[in-house]
């Protein structure tokens, strides 16, 4: 394993850990709700009415971007997939996320923190597949 230590940011991945985590312990204070990204979005779906604070959590999830080029370069980033296959790859996550009934933020930020069973299980799966999917892509696609 090759370590890319021009990638390698401890300072940053800690700083969008504890902003994660902040935001996570403050919707759960004031609204109640976990931040399950999947879940967030999926309630703007009919027949749902409480759409205002997940407009809001989301536009904030957004917007990120550009409130963290005040303070730094956003790193540049290069997609070698085609439109296809991302579309193809979103589909399912998509379809993973209900199966699993939520995501890798509600599961793995809320739910292991709450010492959730169920959540447990979801996010190993979750790396597992992850872990799967590499192998496969390097090893066994020859890529």
């Amino acid at each position: 394993m090759n370590l890319d230590w021009a990638a390698f940011t401890p300072a940053q991945a800690a700083a969008g850990g504890l902003l994660i985590g902040a935001a996570a312990v403050l919707l759960m204070a004031g609204a109640g709700r976990i931040a399950g990204i999947s879940g967030i979005l999926g309630g703007l779906l009919p027949p749902r009415r409480d759409g205002l604070w997940r407009v809001a959590f989301l536009a904030g999830l957004c917007a990120s971007p550009w409130l963290y080029q005040w303070g730094a370069a956003l790193p540049t980033i290069t997609v070698e997939a085609g439109t296809p296959r991302l579309i193809v790859a979103g589909l399912l996550v998509g379809i993973g996320t209900r199966f699993a009934s939520g995501c890798t933020s509600g599961h793995g930020v809320c739910g292991l923190s709450r010492g959730s069973r169920r959540s447990f299980v979801a996010t190993a799966v979750f790396m597992a597949a992850g872990f799967a999917t590499v192998y496969a892509v390097r090893h066994l696609a020859g890529g």
